[in-house]
């Protein structure tokens, strides 16, 4: 019961396709393709144009740091 046989899928499939038609079928199946088509250009894309991560700058005189204390804001 936990799974099912060819028969099972088959009998979807057939109401699926008399449910919605090979038309309509047809053309969901174009627009996840290009949806798919398009996600993987931008994600190739996407890369181009992104800067590479800004290097870590150390100061020349490490003794200059400023300390500071954090306040809670209160409720009003």
């Amino acid at each position: 019961m936990g799974s099912f046989s060819i028969w099972h899928w088959l009998i979807v499939l057939v109401v699926v396709v008399l449910i919605f038609g090979t038309k309509k079928l047809k053309n969901v199946g174009s627009d996840l393709g290009s949806a798919v088509k398009g996600f993987k250009d931008g994600i190739k894309g996407g890369s181009e144009g992104v800067p590479e991560a800004p290097q870590q700058v150390t100061a020349k005189n490490d003794t200059e740091t400023v300390d500071v204390e954090a306040k809670v804001k209160s409720k009003s």
